[in-house]
């Protein structure tokens, strides 16, 4: 793997970018949520749309906890954990987004999948600890 300057590769890199620009729109969804969309959907879906802000927001913090330690001990199996909370943002926050701006309550048949991403993301981590000395 090619080093960059900070003795970070190209992978660690591009995780810690993702992660950011997960912070960033989760900010933004929660902004649009507060002030755009208040009014303008139904309760149940505004409630939705709010699950799904608070899900990333929780998720990508655990995601930024997972990169500060990979800097000091990075194990196998991280870099799933990372994917399984990532998958779940897209498909979980991003059903709950989408269904909320289009109405299509359809898309709340993606939610599931997500939140089981999610709760596969954290049992990873549980075998990811068990396995690794502390």
């Amino acid at each position: 793997m090619r080093r960059l300057p900070g003795n970070v590769d190209m992978r660690e890199r591009l995780l810690w970018v993702a992660a950011a620009s997960s912070g960033f729109v989760m900010v933004l969804a929660g902004a649009f949520g507060a002030h755009g969309l208040e009014g303008q959907v139904s309760e149940r879906l505004l409630a939705a749309f709010e699950t799904g802000v608070r899900y990333q927001a929780w998720h990508t913090l655990a995601i930024l906890l997972i990169l500060i330690q990979r800097q000091q001990q990075a194990t196998p199996g991280q870099l799933l954990v990372l994917g399984l909370w990532a998958t779940g943002i897209l498909l979980f926050s991003g059903s709950l987004y989408l269904m909320a701006l289009t109405g299509v309550r359809a898309l709340g048949m993606i939610t599931p999948i997500g939140g089981v991403s999610f709760l596969a993301g954290w049992l990873a981590l549980a075998a990811v600890v068990w396995r690794t000395r502390l």
